[in-house]
């Protein structure tokens, strides 16, 4: 499930709840107001703006992501700028970076670290030398290019945030994130995520091609003399804040039944299921999509400036919470029904209030 951190640390268009629901929350953190984070993440937005180009949704939705402590999957084919947004994203928020280039000759001690054996006076011991996962931000690129062994390395640091080597454990930093590219499957050389570790995506997210405007955007800041650069905003201590700010957010239980309800509805053998999901859903979201639903939606409301998540909030990141997590059958893919679809048609479907 969504691991719950400890303890430290383009906005909804969503109606702000009443006054008084507002007013009966006050948060424990050293952010004193919606407002104030508003402003915050404005600014964090900025920077990004300065060198990645358009894409403003996604760039919101990797920020919802990060605020709400998860990881992020990201796909599109080559070239598209998802290397250069994560590895700005990591200077922005002024955290630690790490890039893994996922090969098939990649293995899990490259990438988590390994025992090696030192002289300490006349005697040889092994001591742990970290990999370069030991880093707050962790760009693993082209991640679907590695081996499923390889791959499943990542399962308990993206889940217990810790590694697990020679029988010892050892904590990461904190924050940690895992911002992963992958190429689409159809491509040459991928070999598919396992199940399990892309559950373990809060969002996964899909870059597409930039409009005509943006082109001409890029071309023009990639290809003359001066190379634009972010700067920081804020660090890991402030980040923390925010992101134990997030789970404070209050939760009314109707818009919180309403997420449920969508997410029970995407399950194919319960009675009331739609004619489409029986069709093309062998599996739907496990309560693991639950939690990133929701945690993301508190994320989102934050970044409107609101301490409270509404209807809205959830309707707009169920997309990016659950696509990843429907399995669809072989009647989806010879009749070309994406996740997407299926989702779709369940928001459309499940009311937002219970029994209405």
């Amino acid at each position: 499930m969504v691991t719950t951190r400890p303890n430290p640390g383009a906005s909804s268009a969503a109606p702000a709840a009443p006054a008084t629901r507002a007013a009966a929350f006050i948060p424990t953190t050293s952010f004193s107001s919606a407002e104030e984070v508003k402003t915050v993440i404005n600014h964090i937005r900025q920077e990004i703006g300065k060198v990645f180009v358009g894409h403003n949704e996604l760039v919101d939705e990797m920020i919802a992501a990060i605020l709400a402590g998860g990881h992020v999957l990201l796909e599109g084919v080559p070239g598209l700028g998802k290397t250069l947004l994560v590895r700005t994203i990591g200077r922005v928020l002024d955290l630690s970076f790490a890039r893994i280039q996922f090969t098939p000759d990649l293995m899990p001690a490259d990438i988590l670290g390994t025992n090696v054996l030192s002289p300490v006076g006349s005697e040889r011991v092994f001591h742990f030398q970290r990999g370069p996962l030991f880093a707050h931000v962790i760009l693993a690129d082209e991640i679907n290019r590695a081996t499923p062994k390889t791959q499943s390395a990542l399962l308990e640091a993206m889940q217990e945030l810790k590694v697990t080597v020679g029988g010892q454990s050892y904590e990461l930093p904190q924050p940690f994130f895992v911002l992963a590219t992958q190429n689409p499957i159809e491509m040459e050389g991928t070999y598919p995520l396992p199940e399990a570790q892309i559950d373990r995506f809060l969002f996964k997210l899909e870059v597409g091609l930039p409009d005509l405007d943006e082109l001409r955007q890029i071309i023009e800041r990639t290809t003359g003399a001066a190379v634009p650069e972010a700067r920081p905003v804020i660090g890991a201590g402030k980040l923390l804040e925010l992101q134990a700010l997030v789970r404070q957010v209050p939760l009314a239980a109707h818009v919180r039944d309403f997420a449920l309800r969508l997410v029970m509805a995407t399950h194919p053998q319960r009675a009331e299921a739609l004619p489409v999901v029986k069709n093309y859903v062998r599996f739907g979201a496990s309560p693991r999509g639950a939690q990133a639903l929701i945690l993301a939606a508190k994320a989102w409301a934050l970044m409107a400036g609101r301490f409270n998540v509404s209807h809205e909030d959830i309707q707009r990141l169920v997309l990016p919470a659950l696509r990843h997590r429907l399995l669809l059958n072989f009647e989806a893919e010879a009749e070309m029904v994406t996740s997407e679809k299926v989702l779709a048609e369940i928001i459309a479907a499940v009311p937002r209030e219970d029994g209405a």
